[in-house]
């Protein structure tokens, strides 16, 4: 196995995984302390790495890092750099080509560094300054959306890692990493990494839109016509809307159902082909919200290609003002 600045890293992963009592391996510095960066901090903590130093910006950031990563040192770039074997970029897609520019720059920087970035739609040719540098450039990205809590870094050993390394070295560290996490590593090629991305996005932050609809058009049905319906109740001591509530189950149903039968899952009245239930759908979200309906219209046109239903019914939805 070819090494890189001296360091076997096959071998000495390879240990790491197979050892749960092995010590610290990598110095970690984790650019920045947000939900991604802090979540993946205390998960590389737990499996054993030294996460010594963090750069957060900001006073909620800095809270995080005292709360959550009590053992890492606030401080700047360059002494990060300086300071890490391991280099985690979380930062916004935005500035992810300017940090990688600042760490490649930096005069503390040493070949062999290992630098991975958790953005979906980017692979290893952002951090491209890095790689001239010599250091060992990899993209992982966590597949899991994160609210900020300590429950984000108990989700990331039940979810899938989105990896691309720019050679073998590089992807054996990723995948090593990753599953020393207790994740699941995927690797994504470099040229499919928007797509990934795309994919992702359509079916996670799309459905909160989804939701946001469904739910805004219970609440209209649950008030009535005047208006004046409860719209919460008591559960287990706390309060969630009724629509939340009447809709949770289905939703959770329908949506364990299309990841285990895939389309043949479809039920309801585009699956039936009923045509004059689905225009007195678009009518009634129509009066709620236009773009209600129109997000219903177009999504009910891909169920209805997806799931060969009659052409009528596709012309309608087509067709429907």
């Amino acid at each position: 196995m070819r090494t890189a600045c001296g360091r076997d890293w096959n071998i000495e992963l390879e240990a790491a995984v197979n050892s749960p009592t092995a010590p610290a391996r990598l110095r970690v510095g984790i650019v920045s302390a947000g939900r991604v960066g802090t979540a993946l901090g205390e998960a590389l903590a737990a499996a054993g790495h030294h996460v010594n130093s963090v750069v957060a910006n900001s006073p909620q950031s800095a809270a995080r890092v005292h709360d959550r990563l009590p053992s890492a040192e606030i401080c700047d770039l360059n002494s990060l750099v300086a300071a890490s074997d391991l280099i985690v970029v979380a930062v916004p897609d935005t500035v992810l080509a300017d940090v990688a520019s600042q760490i490649a720059a930096a005069d503390a920087f040493r070949p062999g560094t290992i630098v991975t970035h958790t953005a979906g739609a980017h692979g290893v040719d952002v951090l491209g300054p890095i790689a001239r540098r010599g250091g060992i450039v990899l993209a992982t990205h966590p597949a899991m959306t994160f609210v900020g809590t300590r429950d984000d870094t108990a989700r990331l050993s039940a979810s899938c890692f989105g990896v691309t390394a720019a050679d073998e070295i590089g992807d054996a560290i990723a995948m090593a990493l990753v599953l020393e996490l207790g994740a699941t590593p995927i690797r994504i090629a470099e040229t499919s990494r928007t797509l990934y991305h795309a994919a992702l996005a359509h079916g996670a932050n799309n459905l909160n839109a989804l939701i946001t609809d469904a739910v805004t058009a219970l609440q209209a049905a649950i008030a009535g016509p005047g208006g004046h319906a409860a719209r919460t109740a008591t559960v287990d001591g706390g309060s969630i809307g009724l629509a939340e509530q009447l809709l949770a189950p289905l939703v959770t149903a329908s949506l364990e159902n299309v990841l285990s039968q895939g389309r043949s899952a479809l039920t309801g009245p585009v699956a039936r082909g009923d045509i004059d239930t689905v225009a007195r759908h678009l009518d009634e979200l129509s009066d709620v919200h236009e773009g209600i309906a129109h997000g219903y219209r177009v999504l009910a046109g891909r169920a209805a290609a997806q799931h060969d239903s009659p052409q009528a019914l596709r012309e309608m939805l087509e067709a429907h003002p």
